[in-house]
């Protein structure tokens, strides 16, 4: 199976209820395949200061042929005015769960 058909979307969400809102949105309109959420604390540069907070780290299984729809989506559910959404490509996996993944997104 070819792997680089498949990504690994990373998207920080302030809350754990708006990450588990997020991924089963996502999951549930067959655009990601299985989303971890995962707290995390994020340090960066916002309005001309460094903020740091405690966030959820939603990664994100997908084909990248979704990726517009999927962060087209993204934007429309998060709160954030600019919401992390950063794609990174799957260079290897387990034919097995590539193929299960594969199974669980909808092209439609």
């Amino acid at each position: 199976m070819e792997t680089t058909d498949f990504i690994v979307v990373l998207v920080t969400s302030p809350s754990e209820e708006e990450a588990e809102r997020l991924a089963s949105r996502l999951v549930e309109e067959k655009l990601a395949a299985c989303i971890n959420v995962m707290p995390t604390t994020s340090l960066f540069h916002w309005e001309d200061r460094l903020s740091r907070e405690n966030e959820r780290l939603l990664v994100i299984k997908t084909r990248n042929s979704l990726f517009g729809k999927l962060e087209k989506r993204i934007k429309e559910l998060h709160s954030y005015e600019i919401p992390e959404i950063i794609a990174l490509p799957v260079v290897a996996g387990s034919e097995e769960y590539l193929g299960w993944l594969a199974e669980n997104v909808s092209e439609g």
